[in-house]
């Protein structure tokens, strides 16, 4: 059974900073050759992307996160991290992990509240 499970969001002060984990485990292929997103959904919002790294390991960011974020992969561990530093309010959200290669699948999400 395929899951990928997200964790470290919580409650942060603007300007600080939380690290996500969404561990992988279940999939038929190797993690390795999953690419990895972040997704963000914030109330009454769509959900973004926020951060994506392939199976080369090369990333791309919304412009929005672009120098304060952080994606990258452990495939050793099956983990791929979002390191978020400088959060502002407005990175408020519920984020979940989505891993495609052949088929999609997502996460069930981590709470992120940035307020004073």
């Amino acid at each position: 059974q395929v899951q990928l499970v997200e964790s470290g969001g919580g409650l942060v002060q603007p300007g600080g900073s939380l690290r996500l984990s969404c561990a992988a485990s279940g999939f038929t292929f190797s993690f390795r050759y999953y690419a990895i997103t972040w997704y963000r959904q914030a109330p009454g919002k769509e959900r973004e992307l926020v951060a994506t790294i392939t199976n080369d390991g090369s990333t791309n960011y919304v412009d929005s996160v672009k120098g304060r974020f952080t994606i990258s992969r452990d495939n050793a561990k099956n983990t791929v991290y979002l390191q978020m530093n400088s959060l502002k309010p407005e990175d408020t959200a519920v984020y979940y992990c989505r891993a495609y290669y052949i088929r999609v699948y997502w996460g069930q999400g981590t709470q992120v509240t940035v307020s004073s």
